[in-house]
C-alpha cells in the first residue's frame, strides 16, 4: 500500500516508509504517529495490492479454454492485484478441499476465488466444501450476488449458490462457472470490496483483524 508524505513535529522522529509498505506496517505507523504527534497526509488514492489464488472447479475445462478463469485473471491484473497461484480441479470434494486448505496456510495469499461448482446438479459441490471448512460464513455475499445478478439473468439467479467464507484469516469466494456470473461478481462486488479506497468500508481494511481472538 502506498501512503502519502509525513509531516512531523520538531520533536518527532521521521521514519522513511519502505518501497512497498504492507497494510500491517501502515497501521503500526499510524498508531505511532498518534503517540509521537505526527500528522499523516494521505494522497487522494491509496494502493493496496491484494494477493489472490484462483481455482477453477470443472470436469471439462483446461487452462487453455477456461474462459471464466481467464476473465478473472484479466480483471485481477486490471485492478493491480497479484495472481499468486492458479489451478484447475475436477468436481471432487476431497481434491477441492485439499487445494483450498493448502492455500489458506500460505502467508503470501490473502484471498481465494473459486469459479464453478455452485449450481444445483449432483456434481456441484463447491459450497459444501466451503461450509465444511469455514471459520465464519459471509451470507451477505451470496445474497447480494443474487440480487445484482437478477438484473442480468432474471429468476435464473435462483440456481446460483455463490457464497463466501473466512478461513484462517483469508477470504474465500465461490463464484459461478459462467463468464457472466464471474463478471457480475467481480464488477459489482469484488472490484469494490477488494479496493482499500472503497467507502464506507471494504474487506481489505479488515485483513489485520480477521484472526483476532
Amino acid at each position: 500500500m502506498k501512503y502519502g508524505t509525513l509531516q512531523i513535529s520538531k520533536n518527532a522522529k521521521y521514519v522513511e516508509p519502505p518501497p512497498k509498505p504492507t497494510l500491517e506496517y501502515n497501521i503500526a505507523v499510524s498508531k505511532n504517529n498518534i503517540a509521537n504527534n505526527i500528522m499523516v497526509i494521505y494522497p487522494n488514492k491509496l494502493i493496496m495490492e491484494v494477493n489472490i489464488a484462483l481455482l477453477t472447479v470443472t470436469d471439462t475445462r483446461t487452462i487453455e479454454n477456461d474462459k471464466s478463469g481467464g476473465i478473472l485473471v484479466k480483471k485481477i491484473a486490471q485492478q493491480k492485484h497479484n495472481l499468486i497461484d492458479r489451478k484447475i480441479v475436477k468436481d471432487n470434494k476431497k481434491e477441492i478441499k485439499k487445494i483450498i486448505l493448502e492455500w489458506t496456510k500460505k502467508d503470501q495469499i490473502d484471498v481465494i476465488i473459486t469459479t464453478g461448482g455452485t449450481g444445483l446438479t449432483g456434481r456441484d459441490i463447491t459450497p459444501e466444501v466451503l461450509d465444511e471448512i469455514a471459520d465464519k460464513k459471509i451470507p451477505g455475499f451470496g445474497e447480494l450476488f443474487r440480487q445484482l445478478s437478477y438484473k442480468t439473468v432474471g429468476t435464473s439467479t435462483l440456481q446460483s449458490r455463490a457464497s463466501a467464507i473466512l478461513k484462517n484469516g483469508k477470504y474465500i469466494f465461490a463464484l459461478p462457472g459462467s463468464s457472466g456470473g464471474v463478471t457480475d461478481a467481480w464488477d459489482m462486488i469484488l472490484k469494490y470490496q477488494l479496493d482499500i479506497n472503497h467507502k464506507p468500508c471494504n474487506f481489505v481494511e479488515l485483513f489485520p483483524r480477521l484472526k483476532e481472538k
